[in-house]
């Protein structure tokens, strides 16, 4: 009998790793699940650095621009990125500037976001009743989506009940927030977000957001700048300095370099924030709607086996550059374990066999786009394989 996701879990992580890993011989592991695998919460439970780690003061942080003076190239591409866009305040939204009125409506309730130069006010109305509040943030690059939060005279967030899409062009249901009958015109608007999960909102969507165990709206850094993965940087300018001035001592970086992590780790790392396979089987999320989790399900794939380094999320894809969209972009990722040529024999640096079918735009065969009715748009299925005409989404 297989157990529950959080009994499996707990049976798995009595003892992790660095020799505290023990299999408990009664305990039936799905065929993908890999010894050793951690959920982010684990993670943050450890001394070392982790995204979405909050700190206890804010004067660790020294922001992109010192860390451009000597990282000019990456910094550049990276401010660019959707990453580095994927969360600014609403009235910075270029999505809600472009657009001066946004709609959607369903059954009785009407849904509109009005946006002046200034300011974005979200209001939905019954027939009725109307309710409106100016929005206070928005999150996502706007590549898919974007989704916004406000305030009310009380000071908590909520979430508004609708999210841009970009291929509508228009509003929608925030993606698991539809509701056929909500009780009244407070539930179609919003759903109240509390403390802890607005928290770990703008852990992923910010830097230094957390700060003392409280989120710090007023001197956060909106988006997914270099701190955001490498840990604050004060230490390092410092040490950087005094390796630079020949200061005696001066010997450790006093950076977090997630290039350094074991394979497993470095799924882990992105996972953090885009859904680690822990994560993922905790929240009870399954079908399509996990292909939005790409480190979940980029290692229940065959030749991931028990960690590859070259199957690790910036081995295809680099944080620090724009999002690549084309299929031939990944195929000398895919050859540097695959054979390319007809007849070739695996070998022990190239393992995977040639493909019988085609020598390019490997990704478009192996890795599938998936449609997540939710997302309104296709997400590329990181779960590797040979895929089969009529078969099951595979769990």
């Amino acid at each position: 009998m297989l157990l529950a996701p959080q009994a499996l879990r707990n049976a798995l992580m009595t003892l992790r790793r660095g020799g505290r890993l023990v299999l408990l011989a009664t305990v039936l592991l799905p065929s993908h699940s890999l010894f050793g695998q951690l959920s982010t919460e684990d993670h943050l439970a450890e001394s070392t650095f982790w995204p979405t780690q909050g700190c206890e003061s804010r004067e660790g942080f020294v922001g992109a621009a010192a860390c451009a003076k000597c990282h000019a190239v990456k910094s550049s591409q990276q401010e660019s990125t959707q990453m580095a866009l994927n969360m600014m305040p609403a009235s910075a939204s270029e999505i809600l500037r472009g657009h001066s009125d946004l709609t959607f409506a369903v059954n009785k309730y009407k849904y509109k976001i009005e946006n002046a130069a200034d300011q974005s006010n979200y209001s939905v109305s019954d027939g009725t009743k109307s309710l409106s509040f100016p929005l206070a943030w928005a999150f996502g690059a706007g590549r898919v989506g974007q989704s916004y939060l406000f305030k009310k005279d009380d000071g908590q967030f909520y979430e508004a009940r609708v999210t841009y899409f970009a291929n509508l062009k228009n509003l929608g249901f925030t993606p698991s927030r539809e509701l056929s009958s909500p009780s009244g015109i407070d539930e179609a608007m919003y759903r109240p977000v509390g403390q802890a999960e607005a928290i770990r909102c703008f852990s992923c969507h910010a830097t230094a957001s957390t700060i003392g165990g409280h989120l710090d709206e007023s001197h956060l850094i909106p988006g997914v700048s270099c701190e955001a993965c490498h840990s604050p940087g004060r230490k390092h300018v410092l040490a950087m300095d005094g390796m630079l001035s020949g200061k005696p001592g001066t010997k450790k970086t006093e950076i977090f370099n997630p290039a350094h992590l074991a394979p497993t780790e470095a799924v882990e790392f992105c996972g953090a924030c885009h859904g680690d396979w822990w994560d993922v089987k905790l929240s009870g999320v399954k079908g399509v709607s996990s292909t939005r989790s790409a480190p979940a399900r980029l290692v229940t794939s065959k030749c991931w086996g028990k960690g590859e380094a070259r199957l690790t999320c910036t081995a295809c894809h680099d944080p620090h550059q724009q999002l690549k969209t084309e299929s031939v972009e990944y195929d000398e990722a895919c050859l540097q374990c695959h054979v390319n040529s007809s007849g070739a024999k695996p070998t022990a640096s190239h393992p995977g066999p040639a493909c019988p079918t085609a020598r390019e735009r490997c990704t478009s065969c192996h890795m599938p786009k998936t449609y997540v009715p939710e997302m309104h748009s296709n997400f590329t299925d990181h779960r590797i394989r040979i895929v089969r005409s009529g078969e099951p989404f595979p769990e």
